[in-house]
């Protein structure tokens, strides 16, 4: 987006016009040698097999910086995880396999559970939560940088932005949020567009002013799945095992975190990956469950800062909501016509009538059980219960890879 516009209470980083890539990479690889790089890539098998990873693979080949890589791979069986290993053999960087759902890392999860702390089902937050323990149990690596393996639009210049602003000690960000245009020929990421950004401006007009909200709302696109931070937000931030992941980051940074040391930066001009269906008529999948399971993040943030969530500012919620959304459709519906995309009014409402009903469902979850938490303890709680648990990890790992 070729502006300068600053947004909210976080700094903003565009991307104006061809960039360096020799420069910035050279300057990542100076950084690197005080602040070691780790790169994390949440997978599963069936990506593996996707066209995508392979336009990924080739770029992160080049890239001179990396201190190591760390692939973490959930729903994958015995065979499949070897084929995994020899697929991710050819990086010339050091790359270890974390097979999650393999023997070594189940009996670790037991080991959890018996002392009271529970990791919950296989997810893309359990495997990155396991991953970042593996980088802080080698305590090299200052930063840490992740990123899907389904972009199919990947390039070395997407990685290098996300990891210079925590790289870099001359501005010196703790965390670093990913956005992006999800344009083609039309607009995509409906949940971020109709969900999400009309949800959090309800709350503000019932609520009034609070940070939190104002903070989300300063994140042009707070469900990127891209994000750098330093390795000690790792070790402190929890993470959880549901959709809610994107929220619950920022929130978790937000708590851990001055927002002097926060920022967002634009990875590339456009971004293309999977699309997810909508599944209106089963939420334990699809945008539904990704949707409900946001709303109770969001539910549940609130209620850490001392909102009251009550059965009354929910009914009145699902009403703003509505309008809000509806309105933002029209914006968005006036834009593509002057951009001359394609633009399915209808099929916009449908959606926004499906998340009013996810909504109502995330609010009677919540109400239910206002204590129920998908977050999985961090860091510093397991080395707590568990002392050598970094170590056992760590041996795990590197005994899979031999």
């Amino acid at each position: 987006m070729a502006d300068f516009y600053q947004t909210g209470v976080i700094a903003t980083f565009h991307r104006f016009g061809n960039i360096d890539l020799k420069r910035m990479e050279s300057e990542l690889t100076e950084f690197s040698r005080h602040r070691p790089i780790a790169l994390v890539l949440p997978s599963t098998y069936a990506e593996i097999e996707a066209p995508a990873i392979k336009q990924i693979m080739k770029e992160i080949k080049e890239v001179p910086y990396l201190n190591e890589i760390v692939v973490t791979m959930g729903r994958t069986n015995q065979k499949q995880f070897t084929r995994a290993k020899e697929f991710f053999s050819s990086f010339p960087q050091r790359t270890r396999i974390i097979w999650n759902t393999g023997p070594g890392i189940e009996e670790l999860h037991k080991l959890l559970e018996e002392n009271g702390l529970f990791v919950g089902e296989d997810s893309k937050g359990r495997s990155c939560w396991t991953a970042y323990g593996y980088i802080l149990s080698q305590e090299e690596s200052k930063v840490i940088a992740l990123h899907d393996c389904d972009i199919v639009n990947y390039s070395r210049e997407f990685l290098g932005r996300l990891c210079y602003p925590v790289a870099s000690p001359n501005i010196d960000y703790a965390f670093c949020k990913g956005y992006y245009a999800r344009v083609t020929d039309r607009m995509h990421g409906r949940v971020a567009r109709i969900f999400v950004t009309p949800i959090i401006r309800s709350l503000e007009k019932l609520l009034g002013p609070m940070p939190l909200l104002n903070y989300l709302d300063s994140f042009r696109y707070p469900l990127a799945g891209e994000f750098s931070m330093i390795s000690d937000l790792a070790r402190i931030n929890q993470i959880p095992g549901d959709w809610g992941i994107e929220v619950e980051t920022l929130s978790e940074v937000y708590r851990n975190c001055s927002h002097m040391r926060i920022c967002q930066v634009e990875l590339c001009e456009t971004y293309e990956h999977k699309h997810q269906p909508l599944s209106a008529d089963n939420p334990k999948t699809g945008l539904m469950k990704m949707s409900i399971d946001i709303a109770k993040a969001i539910f549940r943030n609130l209620a850490i800062e001392g909102a009251t969530v009550s059965d009354s500012l929910l009914k009145t919620l699902i009403v703003t909501y509505l309008r809000t959304a509806q309105d933002a459709i029209k914006r968005y519906n006036d834009d593509a016509a002057l951009n001359g995309l394609f633009f399915d009014r209808h099929q916009e409402t449908k959606l926004v009538e499906a998340f009013t009903k996810a909504i109502q469902i995330a609010g009677e979850e919540f109400q239910e059980d206002p204590r129920y938490s998908p977050l999985i303890p961090n860091w510093n709680r397991v080395t707590s219960a568990i002392p050598d648990f970094l170590e056992q990890l760590y041996d795990t790992v590197e005994k899979e890879n031999s």
